[in-house]
């Protein structure tokens, strides 16, 4: 898909901007003699951008404006290395809120509803997002944020909250909870907007049923606003993005090179009129595609698929590189089992031998030992490593509030 000619402007106004201020990114663009961009092959001309220059620009480097006009700071979740800082002007966060009422909107969510919100706020973009966009929408917002289950559901029982905004991980646990404690007919749930991870379908699935409730993916980035750049509509086919805001490309994550509409790749964003801190080809590592048809549902905003998994979330055991994608597939297909897993991988000095431990959780009416067997024999034929598996009961791995980590290595790399 490329530029309009209306995105075309902005980039160009976007670069201008850029070359006017002392930011990493005006200092890169002046280095490399970008000047202008008037023509598609112009921009794809300009280096991408990632979490790395980010880094290198701690903590302020990329702010765009001058520190009168930023109203508000976010930062990235992210565990390793420094933290990426984001600088928000007050037009920033309006247009934020404004993309995210969208995202409401889309899900067939009004100002007649209760928006539950229990994703972490502070330097998380998250919560406040969910918030923000509640607001703007005219909605009755209910912050509870995370934890303090108890109370996340005496809330929702005495306050009728219609909506569940939450990760998919926390959605889980409620709604384990919730069923637990038959409390099913009691609340008034109709919807939920999950975000922030990707999620199996046996686990969308689980949650759908046990919560009685129709599902909507937002999806988002600190880097790119937050969450609210985008959302699926009730035909559940494919994520709307809102291009006024944002330009998406698809690129070969290993060559660069842009893909066809409909070819898989990752995701890389434009921002078309952020003020506090633009970006230009920025790569997300998300992996998707444009779907180039229109929606059935009418919206003449463009699609990406859902979010396939990531790039950088390769790890690899025995010389094979795996993707929790590939995992979650897999176990998808084996009967009991359910959308929680965990993978230990770590170096058995006795052997010499990294060593993969898979834990499952399986449903009662299964045999444990001929499921763990199952699993070998499919890990072994469709992606050629053979893990210990681990086949324990529902509710024996541990539950996040926020996104949940999949994959630990033990291994010193």
């Amino acid at each position: 898909m490329k530029l309009n000619e209306k995105q075309l402007q902005l980039v160009d106004a976007q670069v201008k901007r850029l070359i006017q201020t002392d930011s990493y990114y005006g200092k890169k663009f002046r280095d490399l003699g970008i000047t202008e961009i008037k023509t598609e092959e112009d921009f794809l001309k300009i280096p991408f951008s990632s979490k790395d220059d980010l880094r290198n620009a701690y903590p302020l480097g990329i702010q765009a404006v001058p520190d009168e006009e930023v109203v508000r700071i976010h930062s990235s979740s992210g565990t390793t290395g420094k933290p990426v800082i984001i600088p928000y002007t007050a037009k920033d966060v309006d247009d934020w809120a404004t993309m995210f009422a969208r995202c409401y909107e889309m899900a067939g969510i009004t100002n007649k509803d209760r928006i539950h919100i229990t994703p972490g706020y502070g330097l998380w973009t998250a919560g406040i997002g969910f918030q923000a966009g509640c607001e703007k929408l005219g909605a009755m917002a209910i912050p509870m944020g995370p934890g303090n289950t108890d109370k996340q559901i005496q809330m929702m029982l005495d306050l009728e909250s219609t909506v569940l905004t939450a990760t998919s991980s926390y959605a889980l646990l409620l709604a384990e909870e919730i069923n637990r404690r038959g409390l099913k007919d009691q609340i008034k749930l109709k919807k939920g907007v999950i975000g922030s991870e990707r999620w199996s379908e046996k686990k969308r699935e689980y949650i759908k049923n046990e919560l009685g409730i129709e599902l909507y993916d937002i999806y988002g980035l600190t880097e790119i606003y937050g969450p609210g750049i985008g959302v699926n509509c009730q035909k559940e086919a494919g994520i709307h993005y809102w291009d006024d805001y944002l330009y998406i490309e698809i690129i070969n994550p290993k060559t660069g090179e842009p893909v066809e509409d409909g070819e898989e790749g990752e995701i890389v964003i434009t921002t078309l009129v952020k003020e506090g801190a633009p970006l230009i080809r920025f790569r997300t590592h998300d992996i998707s595609r444009i779907i180039p048809e229109k929606c059935s549902c009418g919206s003449e905003f463009p699609r990406i698929d859902i979010i396939r998994g990531r790039s950088d979330d390769m790890f690899k055991v025995h010389g094979v590189n795996m993707f929790p994608s590939q995992v979650e597939d897999l176990l998808q297909t084996v009967d009991g089992v359910l959308s929680e897993y965990s993978i230990n991988i770590a170096h058995d000095e006795s052997i010499n031998k990294d060593v993969m431990l898979l834990t499952v959780e399986a449903e009662g009416r299964v045999d444990f030992e001929e499921t763990g067997k199952i699993i070998r024999e499919q890990f072994k034929s469709r992606i050629g490593v053979t893990p210990k598996v681990t086949v324990v009961p529902i509710n024996t791995l541990p539950r996040s509030e926020k996104k949940t980590q999949r994959v630990i290595d033990h291994r010193e790399l």
